[in-house]
């Protein structure tokens, strides 16, 4: 799922330069990936029997691998954004089956092992950037894509053997089904949550998007497929980080600490330049988007809000298909615009997890320990964001 979705990134230069892909063509294609996403994670949220399919993870670990090779074969922009449109659909499909896979499997296993799952996401990034980097010198666009493809495809064998989530065993319990209505009114608390995390889909999309072709506008070709290399390496184990730092610090610090850290990260190769600022860019970006992704459901979760985790990421999804759209009229000049204006979002994510912290609910049971659990004794399965939503999950 790391190189079907985010190879774009770093193929994006090679496309403008050999391909001649305009800029508000290539935020198009970004956008109808984006969209894909959206209707893929909606698919797997209210069609329940896709995520436990293994027929549809593998049906869709294959028509990921075509999308990827499919692109060098055309020459309509038209035909492009239907591949990136499927290419996000079978993404997020992809996504959802292993998330709740992981989550269902590793229940009664140590909290950071979902996060170090959750890091391959971080390591398809990596891998696809070295690919790119290595073929920029030597090869064309097309033969980024191919090579793409090969690569999801060597995964694909690595994964055929998933085993989805299996069918629940009984109805859910009456405390998951009502929601918060026998606990505290949390509306304030995830509104605010929600408009942070939506805020963060946007802000997050544009440097995802555009960070690679921002940086190259100033800095040697290979410091661009460099540096997105460093955003998958850096993600491989922030996962498992934020969950490690869930177990001393609450999450709405650790929300506002991981935008603050991103909104610096994603201004710094317009504001500074140089290479030096595009590698440290690269490490603080790539250490903090998935982080907060983690960090912000888990929160969703611990508030017992109906629908949490499917609510916020529909927002999430929303913001990243409005981030290009937004930052589309500032690339006619090159991409700093964008870049501080996706700083500036996140920025304002963050003040809306400062606002988080004012009387959250630390101590709120979950909906577990509500259940199951009369005995008011800490859950230390619990402690950490992963296990919160594998919790929530449940």
């Amino acid at each position: 799922m790391g190189v079907g979705r985010f190879v774009y990134t770093p193929i994006l230069p090679l496309m403008h330069a050999q391909a001649g892909l305009s800029a508000g063509a290539g935020a198009n294609l970004a956008t109808a990936n984006y969209v894909g996403y959206l209707v893929g994670a909606l698919a797997g949220t209210f069609l329940p029997r896709l995520v436990r399919s293994a027929a549809v993870l593998r049906g869709s670990l294959l028509a990921l691998v075509a999308s990827l090779a499919a692109m060098p074969l055309a020459h309509s922009t038209t035909v492009w954004v239907l591949l990136r449109l499927g290419a996000g659909v079978f993404s997020a499909l992809i996504f959802v089956i292993a998330a709740s896979s992981l989550l269902s499997h590793l229940r009664d296993h140590p909290a950071h092992l979902p996060g170090w799952a959750f890091g391959g996401v971080g390591a398809g990034i990596a891998l696809s950037g070295l690919l790119v980097l290595v073929l920029r010198t030597v090869g064309t666009w097309r033969a980024a894509w191919w090579a793409s493809a090969a690569l999801a495809a060597a995964l694909t064998l690595v994964a055929w053997g998933l085993r989805p989530e299996p069918a629940p065993r009984s109805a859910p319990s009456a405390a998951g089904t009502r929601g918060n209505k026998s606990g505290p009114r949390t509306h304030r608390w995830f509104s605010t949550l929600f408009a942070s995390y939506t805020l963060e889909g946007i802000g997050y999309i544009i440097a995802g998007t555009f960070l690679v072709a921002a940086i190259e506008q100033t800095s040697p070709g290979w410091i661009g497929s460099g540096a997105w290399v460093l955003v998958g390496l850096a993600a491989v184990p922030s996962s498992a980080l934020w969950a490690a730092l869930g177990r001393r610090w609450s999450r709405p610090d650790l929300l506002l600490a991981a935008l603050g850290v991103q909104a610096v990260g994603i201004a710094l190769p317009a504001l500074v330049g140089g290479v030096a600022a595009a590698l440290i860019s690269a490490v603080l970006f790539g250490s903090t988007f998935i982080g907060v992704s983690t960090l912000a459901l888990a929160a969703g979760a611990h508030l017992r809000f109906p629908r949490a985790v499917a609510l916020l990421t529909a927002g999430y999804s929303v913001g990243q298909i409005l981030g290009p759209l937004v930052a589309a009229p500032l690339l006619h000049h090159g991409y700093h615009q964008a870049l501080i204006l996706a700083a500036a979002v996140v920025l304002t994510a963050a003040l809306a997890a400062l606002v988080l912290r004012i009387g959250f609910p630390h101590h709120m049971p979950t909906q577990g320990q509500a259940a199951r659990r009369p005995d008011p004794a800490p859950d230390r399965r619990l402690a950490s964001p992963d296990a919160a939503v594998a919790r929530a999950a449940e």
